[in-house]
């Protein structure tokens, strides 16, 4: 006998905060994704539906081959979706939009270009004049904390900076959306940790709507305002969690009775 699906825990009821009051950004519906193959075909996602709404940071968490970063993909305009729909404020979503930026694992830099010219290289796709695509890059540099190595080229970075980079060029066109795909799992412990308040940082200054998936229970914590925990595959959404700790975040919470509540929760419901 096939097993049902697995029941979403309801998020708490807890008042309702600015972002909930917001428009809602992107809204997923029964969404079903599932690659061919020889074998009938693999399910990567299975009847998912949730809302993000304007200027929240949501963090995807669940185990490896769960669907996150397909999920990613669909939100992205890239992949279309076997069943069921995508909507970008109440539009439909069927291809990528400029007004949705992505940002993956790797940084996938030019490595002929300096940092400054993998920054504008949107802006010059646009044919958006050079001064002014030079002066948004440059306020991104800033921005980011890059400022003296707009011009180093990216074999000459770290890690760490070259997400920099990367998340600079992906905000270059001022998107509504920034979608990260485990931007820092290449990182060590303590870069991770840093650029993680660089990123709430850079989202405090700019307020974009973030989606971003990690397999880190504490990074899913201290960055989010909500945690969506996927099933392994076929992914389906096993539990939608409000993340009400106080903002700004600062080192100290990590230690909380709060955050280790949290942390207690989201593994018992990865498994």
């Amino acid at each position: 006998m096939a097993k049902s699906p697995p029941e979403v825990i309801p998020t708490s009821k807890a008042k309702a905060t600015e972002t909930e009051e917001a428009r809602v950004a992107i809204e997923v519906r029964n969404l079903s994704v599932t690659f061919r193959n020889g074998n009938g075909g693999l399910r990567a996602i299975q009847g998912i539906s949730f809302c993000i709404r304007e200027r929240e940071f949501v963090c995807v968490l669940g185990p490896s081959g769960s669907g996150k970063s397909t999920l990613l993909r669909v939100l992205a305009g890239l992949l279309t979706p076997t069943q069921g729909e995508v909507y970008f404020y109440g539009e439909p979503l069927k291809e990528p939009r400029r007004e949705i930026g992505l940002v993956f694992q790797k940084a996938n830099l030019m490595p002929w270009r300096t940092a400054l010219q993998n920054i504008v290289l949107p802006l010059e796709l646009q044919n958006v004049p050079k001064a002014e695509a030079r002066r948004r890059a440059m306020e991104l540099i800033e921005l980011v904390g890059l400022h003296g190595f707009e011009d180093t080229l990216p074999r000459d970075l770290s890690g760490g900076m070259a997400q920099r980079v990367a998340i600079a060029r992906a905000l270059v066109h001022d998107p509504q959306v920034l979608l990260l795909d485990e931007p820092f799992g290449g990182l060590d412990a303590l870069t991770r940790e840093r650029m993680g308040d660089e990123l709430l940082r850079i989202w405090q200054a700019r307020r974009k709507t973030v989606v971003m998936v990690t397999h880190s229970i504490p990074e899913a914590i201290y960055l989010s305002d909500r945690v969506l925990v996927f099933t392994p595959r076929p992914g389906r959404l096993r539990l939608d969690l409000p993340i009400y700790l106080p903002r700004p975040r600062t080192e100290e919470i990590r230690y909380s009775p709060a955050f280790g509540e949290l942390a207690r929760r989201l593994r018992a419901e990865i498994g």
